[in-house]
């Protein structure tokens, strides 16, 4: 589905290419109408910034918001795992559910960025992708409302994506989350305590107890909210 394609798109850095591109961007959403019209005009609005707006400008906003902001983090993993050990696992079991799928990846990223993750849905059949989708739905729920806090136009992305999902997420795992700090972008002093590097700990009891492929990944999204009250082991 070339849906999933241009919603990774508009959460890539945003180049020549991207602003280059954008015009095309509705008319795929409108041959494939997997994006529900009630989520079509605030998702537009942002397409036409991205078509219009300086690129200088377009790259330090999406740099102040997805670069240096912690809690707007393109990784699902750092919103459920943070620095922990059990995060490197999960990569691995989710490049291996990509991998199963015959999706291979070519290019630097972390097998979590959101964009690359959509770029895995777009290999799969609809309901397939929904499936996958609505597993980390709880965390795009949360980066909505953080976005909404910020009045920002990205925040349509991920309200298309819970939508496309059909489900609702847990209002509890979105609590959970949304408890952790979000600084603003601007405040320096908070920003370098949000990246502080947490500790890592060694012994029986740090060891992640994965299970790999898609259920193992299932697990791991959707219990997202007990490993944000836990401290990272």
């Amino acid at each position: 589905m070339k849906t999933f394609k241009v919603l990774s798109a508009l959460l890539t850095y945003p180049s020549e290419e991207l602003v280059a591109a954008a015009p095309l961007f509705g008319r795929v959403l409108d041959e494939e109408q997997l994006v529900p019209p009630a989520m079509r005009q605030n998702l537009d609005a942002l397409i036409d910034e991205l078509a219009v707006g300086d690129l200088y400008d377009l790259q330090e906003r999406y740099g102040l918001l997805f670069d240096r902001s912690r809690s707007l983090a393109l990784h699902l993993f750092e919103h459920v795992h943070g620095e922990s050990r059990d995060r490197g696992q999960a990569m691995v079991d989710l490049r291996s559910v990509y991998e199963n799928a015959g999706f291979f990846i070519a290019a630097n990223d972390l097998p979590d960025f959101i964009p690359l993750f959509l770029e895995f849905l777009s290999t799969q059949p609809v309901e397939a992708a929904r499936d996958f989708l609505a597993q980390p739905a709880h965390i795009l729920a949360a980066l909505a409302e953080r976005l909404e806090r910020r009045t920002s136009a990205y925040k349509a992305v991920f309200d298309a994506l819970v939508a496309i999902a059909e489900t609702t997420p847990e209002r509890e795992a979105v609590a959970g989350l949304l408890k952790g700090p979000d600084p603003d972008p601007m405040d320096f002093a908070a920003l370098d305590a949000a990246w502080e590097e947490e500790e890592v700990r060694f012994g029986p009891a740090a060891q992640s107890q994965s299970s790999c492929g898609r259920d193992g990944l299932q697990s791991r999204l959707r219990h997202a909210s007990r490993s944000i009250k836990t401290p990272a082991a």
